[in-house]
């Protein structure tokens, strides 16, 4: 899984994989010098907007920490807390590897920054980008998803709970397929390990609300009870109960 390191600095704690960096670059968390040095390679849009870059031979997605709702408009990154290894990019850092090491489909971690200033800090995560892989949300906008693909959705999800992951936001973009048609998870902020319980349908139906959701707000997006029955047939044949939709 990596060899990790540490370094601090002036506040500043930086945990990364020295397999894929080494030594660290503390200046591939600043947009502004990846553009600066051709390291840049485009960005996604929204809130949660992902920097992609290319560094070492490598191709990486750089995501800052932000607030979201109400808090977010008066303050947009900063967060409480003074123990860096307690952060929240530590954190997803932690369980990003410790997922791998399960051999779950999450994007191997790179590196996570923390930032104090006084009793708060900012946070930011590098991780490896996963090739052409697009969000579930994407890819299904462009046409009806075989029986398979959903099927392989439902297995991937029944896997990540079946290791007791808890998802805090498992929604159609934080699906990715890639061009083999694996599904993959990404963003675990705010995720954890926890007893198993009914956050799972929980979870699932989280899943539903986003996709019915997407296909209110874009006319494109086309899928129906059947889809979503192939995805449960996939998740219970992990060995996976769920009751609930």
């Amino acid at each position: 899984m990596g060899s990790i390191s540490d370094i601090r600095f002036k506040g500043v704690l930086i945990r990364y994989d020295s397999e894929i960096v080494e030594p660290m670059e503390p200046r591939l968390f600043d947009v502004g010098w990846l553009r600066d040095n051709d390291h840049h390679r485009g960005s996604s849009a929204g809130r949660n907007q992902a920097y992609f870059l290319n560094y070492a031979g490598r191709d990486m997605v750089l995501r800052h920490f932000r607030r979201g709702g109400l808090i977010g408009k008066l303050n947009s990154d900063l967060y409480l807390g003074i123990r860096a290894v307690n952060s929240r990019s530590v954190r997803e850092f932690e369980l990003l590897r410790w997922m791998q090491g399960q051999g779950l489909p999450v994007p191997r971690p790179v590196a996570a920054l923390v930032r104090s200033k006084g009793l708060f800090y900012r946070a930011a995560l590098i991780t490896e980008r996963i090739p052409e892989a697009r969000p579930f949300q994407e890819v299904l906008a462009e046409g009806a998803l075989a029986p398979e693909t959903w099927n392989t959705i439902g297995t991937v999800i029944g896997h990540m709970h079946g290791q007791n992951v808890f998802h805090s936001d498992l929604n159609c973009r934080n699906i990715l397929l890639d061009g083999a048609g694996q599904a993959w998870l990404i963003d675990f902020d705010k995720c954890d390990r926890r007893e198993a319980g009914p956050w799972k349908a929980q979870n699932l139906e989280r899943l539903k609300r986003s996709l019915l959701k997407s296909s209110r707000e874009d006319a494109r997006i086309r899928w129906n009870e059947e889809d979503w029955s192939n995805l449960m047939t996939g998740y219970k044949g992990t060995g996976e109960k769920f009751d609930g939709a």
